[in-house]
């Protein structure tokens, strides 16, 4: 093949009016990253999300078309940038479709409710931070003892502290800091191992100030997500957050799934690519703490992180490909205390990070921070937990067991495998509703701007109206003989058009698909299989749980009894099922303020039972039960099935069961 890699091509991308120069034949979504500029990339540039679709304005790519491109977008010089290599100059348009829009990320942070049933109690405000002063003695000679024998003294004195270990770089500093300070200085110490008694925890002496530095005192609580990043700055001695920021995860750019980031680190550099995409998110989120509370980045001392498996090894720069190989084993699942600079944060040397503990490969830290943070473990009440999402996890127990398992739902709760899907970000359809008499929708977007596809809680509620409505059965095919012409055949089987080209901001008809209905219903049996495997193995029913959790800034949207209708929740009271929010940054934060919330992580780490569902045969035989709507096994949702015979006509339009 000839050799493209000599010459020197500029690539213009708009709307974002952003330049790179790059070699001829580079790949056009690889240029895209090295610029900056977000292309949607679900499947991580394999070729097979259709997710990376630009037009080419000027110049010459050399790509095939795929199955993803039509041949009348082809002829419209609509490309797939992971499929592209870069021929000549560019001036490459990012259709809306394929954009990011960050401000999206702010109704997540208030989307669920944190009612106080549902939070941890009982804990202690003893931060494993600390900040001590004291004042020393100066040397004489009676009383010539070391520097650090001296202070450890001091400290042990005054504070009655046992086990003191010390940092080497606290040495370097000591002996002129005592002395320009008249040997009045600030201790900072860390606590360092958790055992069953207070006491007998370590304690690591970690910095050393000049005089009274007391009232400047702060740690950092992280949620690293798969789509979104989520921080706080913490006041440990108020117990208050001072700031929080968000942004999305820079690690979408190359997959929005975990899967397909893992596949990522596979080429060559990927890891370090991908460890330094979320490094570069955190810092910018640490910058824009800093900047809203005015806190200097050197009062910082501590950060405490969650996130689900995948996630915290990518942060660490530890190798992941096991994680998705059987028999699924991660490298680690209580990480050592480690130096935040030697990860690449930007913050004072003296910095370590703390990571909540994980129990396997896909159920991980942020799962045991939203149990401990939501206390789950504290109460006799039989407790479901669920976040879902592509790998939704799930936890049932209560203060005496807990039983946990990943669900591999697969990405239609995020929008992918959905013909019109995206995430949940400005133009997103989220809510739907449908006229019995003419099958016409109504339906509602994320920012109230004309549509640009479905995010995941629009796809429940879309499914759930139409199947109300009897315009799909129960099987999720469409009834081809209502008197509507927005049920049509499509490329891919029958559609139903949610609203018309000239209505939307991609210039074409959006539409939801039986192959998208069908990768719901497979999304959602997962969960709900996944569930009923945990209950009967326990010897319990779904009928029995007392409470249900739900976690997560996609669980925080979600429309409760839609998701019942359609079988992703159990059908049991409504009032027993409570939002939490984020879970995960909810527990990393009352780690921050406590030693005995960090006991208590790891606690309830250990006491957690992991269930690998894909080798048992029960889960299976629950998924393929579950492939209805809402399953097959009416009794499972009475007050759904007595819902849908009630409809008017139910019997000659239905007509479409198993």
């Amino acid at each position: 093949m000839e050799d493209l890699t000599k010459e020197k091509r500029r690539v213009h991308f708009e709307p974002d009016n952003v330049d790179i120069i790059v070699e001829q034949g580079q790949n056009l979504l690889e240029a895209a990253i090295a610029a900056g500029v977000h292309i949607n990339a679900s499947c991580g540039g394999a070729g097979v999300c259709g997710t990376c679709k630009v037009l080419i304005k000027k110049g010459e790519v050399e790509s095939t078309r795929t199955e993803k491109i039509s041949e009348e977008e082809y002829e419209q010089s609509l490309r797939q940038a992971c499929q592209s290599r870069i021929i000549t100059d560019l001036v490459v348009d990012i259709p809306v479709e394929s954009r990011l829009e960050t401000a999206v990320l702010d109704r997540e942070r208030v989307g669920g409710i944190q009612p106080s049933q549902a939070l941890a109690t009982g804990w202690r405000f003893t931060p494993p931070l600390s900040k001590l002063y004291v004042e020393l003695p100066p040397p004489t000679l009676k009383d010539n003892i070391s520097d650090l024998s001296r202070l450890l003294r001091g400290l042990k004195k005054r504070y009655n502290l046992r086990n003191i270990s010390v940092d080497f770089n606290v040495l370097g500093k000591l002996p002129q800091i005592l002395r320009d300070s008249d040997w009045k200085v600030t201790a900072t110490t860390l606590v360092t191992t958790t055992k069953t008694k207070p006491d007998k925890r370590g304690t690591r002496l970690i910095n050393i100030e000049p005089g009274d530095t007391r009232s400047k005192h702060y740690s950092l609580a992280f949620d690293i997500g798969t789509t979104g990043v989520r921080g706080q700055l913490l006041d440990l001695n108020r117990g208050k957050v001072r700031a929080e920021g968000l942004d999305y995860n820079g690690q979408i750019r190359y997959g929005e799934d975990v899967i397909s980031r893992i596949a990522y680190c596979q080429k060559p550099g990927g890891l370090k690519k991908l460890q330094q995409a979320i490094l570069t998110t955190i810092n910018g989120i640490i910058s824009k703490l800093l900047a809203e509370s005015k806190v200097k980045v050197e009062d910082i001392a501590h950060i405490v992180v969650a996130g689900n498996t995948t996630m915290v090894q990518l942060f660490l720069g530890l190798e992941p490909k096991y994680i998705r190989l059987a028999p699924y084993t991660p490298t680690v699942n209580t990480v050592p205390l480690v130096k935040a600079t030697s990860l690449g944060l930007e913050v004072a040397e003296h910095v370590y990070v703390y990571t909540l503990p994980s129990v396997a490969s896909y159920v991980g830290a942020d799962i045991v921070s939203g149990i401990v943070g939501s206390g789950v473990y504290q109460r006799k009440k039989l407790t479901l937990y669920m976040d879902i999402g592509t790998n939704g996890e799930i936890v049932i127990g209560n203060s005496d067991w807990m039983v946990t398992a990943s669900c591999s739902a697969g990405p239609a709760f995020e929008g992918g495998g959905v013909k019109h899907g995206m995430i949940a970000t400005n133009g997103a359809i989220e809510d739907f509703g449908i006229n019995p008499s003419n099958f016409e929708p109504v339906i509602n977007t994320i920012g109230g701007t004309k549509p640009k596809g479905i995010c995941g809680s629009g796809l429940i509620n879309i499914i759930a109206g139409l199947l109300e409505a009897e315009a799909i059965g129960q099987n999720g095919k469409f009834n081809t003989n209502l008197p509507t012409k927005r049920i049509r055949q499509g490329s891919d089987g029958y559609e139903y058009v949610l609203a018309w080209a000239p209505e939307t901001q991609i210039g074409k008809d959006i539409v939801i698909t039986e192959v998208d209905i069908d990768n719901l219903i497979r999304a959602k049996a997962a969960m709900y299989a996944g569930c009923q495997t945990l209950t009967n193995s326990v010897g319990i029913s779904c009928s029995d749980l007392e409470q249900v959790i739900i976690a997560g800034a996609f669980g925080s949207n979600i429309d409760i009894e839609k998701s019942i209708i359609i079988g992703l929740l159990p059908d049991i009271p409504r009032d027993r099922f409570i939002f939490i929010g984020n879970g995960s940054l909810l527990g990393a934060r009352l780690t921050s303020f406590s030693t005995d919330i960090l006991d208590e992580g790891e606690r309830v780490a250990k006491m957690m039972t992991n269930f690998e569902l894909s080798v048992r045969v029960d889960f299976m035989n629950n998924y393929v039960a579950a492939l209805f709507l809402p399953h097959t096994n009416a009794d499972d949702f009475p007050s759904v099935s007595k819902r849908l015979a009630k409809l008017p006509d139910s019997k000659s339009r239905r007509g479409l069961t198993v």
